[in-house]
């Protein structure tokens, strides 16, 4: 789920906040994109902040810019520790991310498994599109049916649900699982392990093979990667996914804020 976020911020045709608020604790951000290597605070001295409530003013500052693209990253809480100490912060950050919103930037919130102690309510059910991330089998179709039928149950003007599949076809196809789950199909991401696990973990991308490198230059490995059907199905749902949230929140703003607003008791 982490790497696909990341791969959607990483390919999103705006600037893009992502918001690492799975509730399970441990970031999987620091410890596989960015390998370990980076230490920089996060979700859970935003809970300092929401103290004195100065959440909106505390956020720009512990946003991470990636390098070399239009990502900023809020980083999740380190371990299950600190993990439940951060279940009161959801409903201010959902009120601080429309702050960011109304900068021009967009939000991608990484929520995890649903239905952890502690997990973001607010900000699910307060975001313009919740995209259950499925795959295509049998068992995974088992594990989503619930909650495809909860989320979408929370539909409302300027907040709406959709799938999002991951390996279409192995065995069943967009159609058959839009059927089965009673959610619409946004889109779907190839089922390409290696790949993913550049986001995942870090890994440079795959050198191809030589005849795929002749005219690529020195860069061959990344040219061949952002060109390859992974990265072009996550481009794809970006740019759908940009295009739904707007469709979604037109000419609705007032009530984007009364449906955020009104969750404060969740």
């Amino acid at each position: 789920m982490t790497a696909t976020a990341l791969g959607l911020g990483l390919n999103w045709p705006r600037p893009v906040v992502l918001v690492e608020a799975d509730a399970k604790g441990g970031s999987g951000l620091l410890a596989g994109f960015f390998r370990g290597q980076l230490d920089q605070p996060g979700l859970v001295d935003l809970v300092l902040a929401q103290r004195s409530d100065l959440v909106a003013e505390a956020l720009p500052r512990l946003l991470y810019p990636v390098p070399d693209s239009s990502v900023s990253v809020l980083f999740g809480s380190r371990s299950h520790e600190q993990a439940g100490g951060v279940a009161a912060l959801w409903q201010p950050l959902l009120d601080a991310l429309r702050e960011v919103e109304a900068t021009g930037a967009d939000v991608i919130v990484d929520a995890g498994r649903l239905g952890l102690p502690g997990w973001p309510r607010p900000l699910v059910f307060g975001s313009d599109v919740a995209l259950l991330l499925v795959g295509s089998d049998l068992p995974c179709l088992a594990a989503s049916r619930s909650w495809a039928a909860a989320l979408a149950a929370e539909e409302a003007p300027g907040h709406t649900t959709r799938l999002l599949v991951v390996g279409e076809g192995r065995p069943y196809s967009r159609q058959e699982l839009a059927r089965s789950l009673g959610v619409p199909v946004l889109g779907s991401v190839e089922f390409a392990p290696d790949q993913a696990r550049v986001y995942s973990h870090g890994q440079p991308p795959s050198v191809p093979p030589w005849w795929r490198r002749v005219g690529r230059g020195p860069d061959a490995a990344g040219q061949a990667f952002t060109g390859s059907a992974y990265v072009r199905s996550l481009r794809a749902t970006a740019e759908a996914l940009v295009g739904l949230s707007y469709a979604a929140i037109r000419g609705v703003p007032e009530q984007l804020r009364v449906l955020a607003g009104g969750r404060r008791d969740e």
